[in-house]
């Protein structure tokens, strides 16, 4: 059993972490500060060191220098980003910000357990796998990190290799949910920056006022509420990688700025005349047409062509054969262990099933859906309909080729004869929900505001609307 040290000076919410890991199956024990750690535990005897950026007396990244080499998670709040950036730099494994989701704080948890332990048993003291994705790989047994032997992944695999020792900007392209942050990890792991930060940005996670001012820094007193000058997360990039991913939502203005880093390698703060220099090797994803997208002058040709250096396709589940057997095997015994449940296995009707199906949401997909089938299976089979999928809409789904960007969902909604408005809760999949929800309340609702009644967060929010392919609604001007 693993042994974790929660440092956390709130009462509240260390006792909600140490039950959500000891119910996990995690042996836990807790200190209020650092000196308190210090007096009453040997720190690097610990697998893990999961600890506040803020504390009374000394700051949580003490514990980083305390704990070597185990490895140290910092949670902070979101108005932290910054310092918690800073604290990966400083030698922490990782950050996730408060307040976190459940699966999101036990998915770091046990991917940074299973890099740490598969790091000693390579004898790879020297490795700092300093990565900012909460996204767990489906397999450590090869460089790459990402499991499947499809034809048309062993031809990604290739690519990747010969493209990761390299310094030429990366663009990535394919579905959501495809695995793309997978693939700029592997790209760092394999390059020569691999010891440097890799810094993740997800693009339409941060709003728009904000952009400028996350990626390239601020001076004091640039705008409103700029009490302090604030590093950026290009600058913290330096010397590493950068990830961007959803790159077609950043707006044209920072296009701009960023088109400057690769074409002069250096930055300007917001509010500032000073250039600075910076070496980072620029990584981007989409799952939108970004050629077709600067034809319309929604993204910037000159920076298209920029990214389109090396152009990699991830392909989506349903075109990958027989690899979504061998993930689910994977994902089903995950899940079966994580709810401490009895080995279980797929009927053949499943296993037909799993391959008949499109797959809309890929791997995410298949993730949720397996979940789901962990939770309600009362035995050790895994039926179809515990997985909750429409196997029989399958055919239709996969024969259609709309643009991601194209409303899917509207589409299967209106062919429901009845009227989604009369549809009862109980008859639908968690799926199906959602996307009924959002399409009959959006026009009426903030996003903030649809989030909160979902009970989702507005990141959460933004990645079903692309999984599901629903758009938000464009609001008018006076």
């Amino acid at each position: 059993m693993h042994h974790i040290l929660i440092v956390e000076d709130e009462p509240i919410i260390r006792s909600a972490l140490r039950r959500l890991l000891e119910r996990n199956h995690y042996q836990v024990s807790e200190a209020g500060s650092v000196q308190e750690a210090q007096e009453q535990y040997r720190i690097p005897s610990f697998d893990l060191i999961i600890s506040d950026l803020r504390l009374p007396g000394a700051p949580g990244t003490e514990m980083i220098k305390l704990a070597e080499p185990t490895p140290v998670l910092i949670m902070t709040s979101y108005a932290s980003l910054r310092s918690a950036v800073d604290s990966m730099r400083l030698g922490a494994i990782d950050y996730i910000a408060k307040p976190f989701d459940h699966d999101e704080m036990l998915q770091t948890v046990a991917r940074i357990i299973q890099d740490h332990q598969q790091a000693k048993s390579d004898g790879a003291e020297d490795a700092d796998p300093q990565q900012l994705d909460t996204e767990q790989p489906l397999t450590d047994n090869t460089d790459i990190g990402i499991i499947g032997s499809s034809a048309a992944m062993q031809t990604l695999y290739s690519k990747i290799r010969k493209v990761a020792p390299t310094d030429s900007n990366v663009l990535i392209q394919g579905e959501s949910g495809t695995g793309k942050e997978l693939v700029a990890r592997a790209l760092h792991n394999l390059s020569k920056r691999a010891k440097a930060p890799m810094i993740s940005v997800n693009c339409a996670a941060i709003p728009e006022t904000l952009i400028e001012s996350e990626l390239f820094g601020h001076e004091k007193g640039a705008f409103t509420g700029a009490v302090t000058a604030r590093t950026g997360l290009v600058e913290a990039a330096d010397g590493g990688t950068l990830f961007l991913d959803e790159i077609g939502e950043l707006p044209l203005e920072a296009q701009a700025r960023l088109l400057r880093v690769l074409q002069e390698g250096e930055i300007r703060r917001v509010g500032s005349v000073q250039s600075q220099k910076v070496d980072v090797r620029l990584v981007a994803a989409t799952h939108r047409d970004l050629k077709a997208l600067a034809k319309t002058g929604g993204f910037r040709e000159d920076l298209y062509y920029r990214l389109h250096v090396i152009a990699l396709h991830l392909p989506a589940l349903r075109d990958r054969e027989n690899d979504v057997l061998e993930i689910a095997e994977i994902l089903l015994e995950r899940q079966r262990q994580r709810m401490d449940k009895e080995p279980m296995s797929f009927t053949e009707q499943a296993k037909l099933a799993l391959q008949k199906y499109s797959w809309p949401g890929n791997v995410r997909e298949l993730e949720n859906a397996l979940e789901r089938a962990v939770i309600l299976c009362e035995g050790s089979q895994v039926t179809t309909e515990l997985m909750g999928i429409d196997v029989d809409l399958a055919a239709e789904n996969s024969s259609q080729t709309t643009p991601s960007t194209a409303p899917a969902a509207d589409t299967a909604i209106a062919a429901d004869p009845e009227p989604e408005t009369e549809l009862a809760a109980s008859d639908l999949s968690l799926e199906d929900y959602f996307q009924h929800f959002v399409l009959e309340h959006q026009d009426q609702m903030t996003e903030t505001e649809l989030a909160r009644k979902l009970g989702i967060s507005r990141k959460c929010l933004w990645e079903r609307r692309q999984r599901f392919g629903i758009p938000r609604r464009k609001t008018t001007g006076a």
